[in-house]
């Protein structure tokens, strides 16, 4: 079994540490793939770690983990609320997803509040900033690890 975890991160995510830093802080995508990296390393997985603006890509993304992850953590920012080719090409993928968000969605506006990707998601990270990617690597490992021992 394959101890590689995807991290996949959506559109305007390149961006952080720039964009609207009251929200997003000021970690940038940079820091949180080495974050990511280091995490990973510790608890004994590795990271493909990617990040685009374009849809296709992103369900490209989640097509390959099918054959070359066990799990999935997705940022998938925006496309979490207009994308059912990503939600459908989820659903795909029968290992463990965790979706993440950097930011409490739910005290956001309303056009943030109903994600199509949670629908299909093992868990949910929300609201722990940068630090979420850390905290989702750790869990991502616990699931992991629960399925090869049931």
């Amino acid at each position: 079994m394959t101890r590689t975890i995807f991290v996949l991160n959506g559109p305007n995510l390149n961006l952080l540490g720039e964009r609207e830093p009251a929200i997003y802080g000021s970690t940038t995508l940079a820091d949180i793939r080495q974050m990511c990296l280091a995490k990973a390393e510790s608890l004994g997985f590795e990271i493909d770690f990617r990040q685009t603006n374009f849809e296709g890509e992103l369900v490209e993304s989640v097509h390959q983990a099918r054959k070359a992850a066990c799990g999935i953590i997705i940022n998938p920012a925006g496309y979490s609320f207009t994308s059912i080719a990503l939600l459908d090409a989820l659903k795909t993928f029968d290992a463990p997803k965790i979706e993440l968000h950097i930011s409490n969605v739910h005290a956001r506006e309303e056009i943030y509040h109903k994600s199509l990707v949670s629908r299909v998601a093992t868990a949910i990270m929300i609201g722990f900033g940068a630090r979420g990617y850390g905290l989702a690597i750790e869990a991502m490992a616990d699931m992991v690890g629960a399925a090869k021992a049931a």
